[in-house]
C-alpha cells in the first residue's frame, strides 16, 4: 500500500502543474520550501525587538506655546508645497510598477497615487537613479514593452542593468498622468559625453509637456570615479562605501561642471528639445559635498539652464550582505538611531548652508533621492512603523530646514525598504501588492502641508527638546493650522503616553479640534499599521484602497483657560487640526483590460464548498486548455489527460480508504 501511495503522489506531482487551495494565504505556495529558502527582501518577515524604554524618559505632560499668526514666529520655513514627499522610481522596475506599456497600466499604482494627489492635488515622481545612466532609446521591444533591461554592468558593484525604452514609455507616463495628476522628472543617460543620447529629453518634452518637471544631469557624480574594490574612504556625509565606475580617478567637481556646460551647449543646439532652462543638478550623494560644486561656478554659470538644486542621500548603506563591500551594520543595533529626533536633524545639518545657497538663487532646493539605507536598506527597519516615524520626521525636518521636495526611493523585489511593491508578474493572478510603511509617510505629509502650497513649517523643541517626542507647528496662509506630535518609544503599559497641552498667544484655542492617528503596537510592527484608523492592507492584500472606517478623534478644548490637551500614545503620531479641513473622497479605478485571458474562470469558495457537483449522467466534458473545444452543449470532446488525472485522483482516494 506504502509503495501505492508513493506512486500516486508521484504520478501526480509530475502530472499535473498546480493544484487551487481555496482560502490559503498566500495562494498557491506550499510548505515544500527548502531550509535555505529565503523572501524576496520586498516581502521579508524580519521583525526586531524594539529598544527600551529611555532612562530617563522624557516627560509625559508638557505644554506648548504657540503663535496664533506667523508672523510672530521667527525661524519659520519658507512656503512649502503639499507634493513635498514624491517618489523616485528606478528605471529598470517601471514596468513592473507603472505597467507593461501604455496599454496597460497598475490600477494600484493609480489608486496608491489618487489618494496623495487628492490631499494636495498632485504627486510628483521621478524615473531614474542608476539605472538612468545606461539607458538607450529602440524603436520597438518585443511583447509591445515599454522599456527592457540588458545585461548588468560588471564594473559596477551592484550589477546595475542598462534600461533600453522606446517611445511609448512617454505615453505610458503621460497616460498615468491622466488618470491622476502625476508630473514627472526624468534622469537622463550621463555615463559619457560624446553622446548624451537626448532621447529621452527629446520625447519627455514633447509628449509629457508641462507634465515634464525637470531632467536631472547626473546621478551621484560623486560615485563616477572608477570602482576601487571592497573598501574607500569616504567624507563623513557619503552612505555608499562604493562608486560606480563611470569615469577615471581623477574625476572631479570641476569635471562635472564642465560637462555639464557641454551639455548645456549641446541642449541649445538641439532644435527638438525647446525647453532649455529645467536641468537639475548636482545629486552629489556625499562623497564631495554641494559646495564643492558651487565653487566651481556651477551656479552662476548655468542658472538659466537650471530649475532645481539637487542632493541624494542615504543615512548609511547595508552593502556589505549583498555585494561583500563596506562595513557591516546590524539591524538590531541600528534600530535605535532611526527612533528619535536627532537622526532627521543630524542628516540634515550639513545641507543648511547649501539651501540658504539655494534660496539666494531662487532655485528650489531637493533631496533628489532617500531612503533608510543605501543598498536596499534593512530588514527589520526599513519596512517597520518606526520607520514610518523616522521618514515624516525627517521629511518634516528637511521643510523645515528649506528643502522644496524630496523623493522616496522605490527599487524592485530585492529591497526592503519600498513604498510600495507589485507581486511578481508569474504571482499576480493570485498575490496583489504589498505596502511599505513608510507610504504612510508621504501620505500623512501631504496632510500636514496641504493643498495651498502656503505652509510653513517650525519645530517646536518642546519637552526639554526631548529627541523622542519631537513637535512640529504648521501656518497656512499665515495662520496657525496643524500641531505634528511624534512619539518613537515603543510601551504596552501606556506609561509613556503622553499629553501635550496647546495654548495660543494672539488668539485663543478653537471650542474643539480633530486629530488624526498614525498607529500601531510597536516601532517594529509591519502589519497593524493604522492612519485615522484605516488601513492600506498588509503583504499581498494591497489594491491601493484604505481598509476599515475613518476615525477623526474630536478633542474638546478649554477656551476659557486657552488649553487644548492632545494624548500621543506610545508609540504613535497625532495630526491636530486647529482649522475646519476639507473631507477627502479619493477616487479610484477599476480595470477593464486583462492580460490574463485564459484559463480566468473563477468560482466563489463558499459556493465551491456546499457544492457536490453534478451526477454522472449530466457530465458534458470539456478541456480548459487554450484551443481545444469547450465543453458547452452539442460537443463531447473529452481532455483524455484531465480524465486520466481525474481516474488515478479517485483511485488513490479509493484505495486509501
Amino acid at each position: 500500500m506504502l509503495l501505492f501511495v508513493l506512486w500516486c503522489l508521484w504520478f501526480l506531482d509530475g502530472a499535473t502543474a498546480s493544484v487551487t487551495i481555496y482560502n490559503q494565504i498566500p495562494i498557491g505556495v506550499t510548505s515544500a520550501l527548502s531550509a535555505t529558502a529565503t523572501l524576496p527582501a520586498a516581502y521579508n518577515n524580519t521583525v526586531l525587538d524594539p529598544p527600551e524604554i529611555p532612562d530617563p524618559a522624557p516627560a509625559i505632560a508638557f505644554t506648548l506655546a504657540l503663535q496664533s499668526a506667523n508672523t510672530s514666529v521667527s525661524r519659520l520655513s519658507i512656503p512649502i508645497p503639499g507634493t513635498f514627499f514624491g517618489f523616485s522610481v528606478e528605471m529598470s522596475v517601471i514596468t513592473q510598477l507603472f505597467g507593461k506599456n501604455s496599454s496597460f497600466i497598475q490600477v494600484p499604482l493609480l489608486n496608491l497615487l489618487a489618494n496623495i494627489q487628492e490631499r494636495v492635488g498632485a504627486v510628483h515622481v521621478r524615473i531614474g537613479g542608476n539605472t538612468q545612466e545606461y539607458a538607450y532609446f529602440v524603436e520597438t521591444l518585443d511583447e509591445g514593452r515599454a522599456i527592457s533591461k540588458e545585461k548588468a554592468n560588471t564594473n559596477n558593484p551592484t550589477q546595475t542593468p542598462a534600461v533600453i525604452y522606446t517611445m511609448d514609455l512617454f505615453y505610458l507616463l503621460s497616460n498615468i498622468s491622466s488618470f491622476v495628476n502625476v508630473k514627472w522628472y526624468v534622469g537622463m543617460p550621463f555615463n559619457e559625453t560624446s553622446d548624451f543620447r537626448f532621447q529621452i529629453v527629446e520625447y519627455g518634452e514633447a509628449i509629457l509637456g508641462e507634465n515634464l518637471l525637470g531632467v536631472q544631469v547626473g546621478n551621484e557624480p560623486d560615485l563616477y570615479v572608477a570602482y576601487a574594490p571592497r573598501l574607500q574612504t569616504l567624507p563623513v556625509l557619503s552612505s555608499q562605501p562604493f562608486s560606480h565606475g563611470h569615469r577615471n580617478s581623477s574625476y572631479g567637481p570641476q569635471n562635472y561642471a564642465n560637462e555639464v556646460g557641454e551639455l548645456i551647449s549641446a541642449i541649445a543646439a538641439n532644435s527638438d528639445i525647446p525647453v532649455k532652462n529645467n536641468l537639475i543638478g548636482p545629486s552629489v550623494s556625499g562623497t564631495w559635498t554641494p559646495e564643492m560644486v558651487w565653487n566651481t561656478g556651477f551656479i552662476e554659470d548655468y542658472t538659466d539652464s537650471l530649475s532645481a538644486l539637487s542632493v541624494e542621500h542615504y543615512p548609511t548603506d547595508n552593502c556589505n550582505p549583498i555585494y561583500g563591500i563596506g562595513v557591516f551594520h546590524d539591524p538590531q543595533t541600528e534600530f535605535s538611531d532611526y527612533l528619535n529626533h536627532t537622526s532627521g536633524v543630524g542628516i540634515v545639518k550639513p545641507y543648511l548652508n547649501s539651501s540658504a545657497i539655494a534660496q539666494q538663487a531662487g532655485k528650489p532646493f531637493l533631496m533628489f533621492e532617500t531612503n533608510s539605507a543605501s543598498c536596499g536598506g534593512f530588514p527589520g527597519i526599513s519596512d517597520s512603523f518606526g520607520a514610518a516615524l523616522w521618514a515624516l520626521d525627517y521629511g518634516l525636518q528637511m521643510a523645515y530646514s528649506n528643502f522644496s521636495g524630496a523623493l522616496l526611493h522605490v527599487g524592485g523585489q530585492n529591497v526592503f525598504y519600498n513604498p510600495f511593491t507589485a507581486p511578481p508578474t508569474n504571482q499576480s493572478k493570485y498575490y496583489e501588492w504589498t505596502i511599505g510603511a513608510i507610504f504612510y509617510s508621504a501620505l500623512i505629509s501631504a496632510e500636514v502641508f496641504g493643498k495651498t502650497n502656503t505652509s510653513q513649517i517650525i519645530d517646536l523643541l518642546g519637552n526639554n527638546a526631548s529627541i523622542y517626542t519631537p513637535q512640529y507647528a504648521i501656518y497656512e496662509n499665515g495662520a496657525l493650522a496643524r500641531v505634528a506630535l511624534f512619539n518613537y518609544i515603543t510601551d504596552s503599559t501606556g506609561k509613556s503616553d503622553y499629553t501635550a497641552t496647546l495654548t495660543v498667544s494672539g488668539g485663543t484655542v478653537p471650542s474643539s479640534v480633530q486629530v488624526k492617528y498614525f498607529l500601531s503596537d510597536s516601532v517594529s510592527t509591519k502589519n497593524n499599521i493604522t492612519w485615522a484608523g484605516q488601513t492600506l492592507g498588509t503583504v499581498h492584500q494591497v489594491d491601493g484602497r484604505f481598509k476599515g472606517d475613518l476615525n477623526v478623534v474630536s478633542i474638546s478644548c478649554d477656551t476659557t483657560g486657552n488649553t487644548c490637551a492632545i494624548p500621543v500614545p506610545a508609540p504613535g503620531f497625532a495630526l491636530v487640526f486647529l482649522t475646519d479641513e476639507d473631507d477627502i473622497a479619493t477616487a479610484t479605478f477599476s480595470t477593464s483590460t486583462y492580460t490574463n485571458t485564459k484559463n480566468t474562470v473563477t468560482v466563489a469558495p463558499s459556493v465551491l464548498a456546499t457544492s457536490n457537483g453534478m451526477s454522472g449522467k449530466d457530465w458534458e466534458l470539456g478541456s480548459t486548455s487554450s484551443g481545444s473545444i469547450n465543453g458547452v452543449s452539442g460537443y463531447t470532446h473529452v481532455d483524455s489527460v484531465s480524465v486520466l488525472l481525474s481516474a488515478v485522483a479517485l483511485g488513490c482516494l479509493l484505495y486509501g480508504q
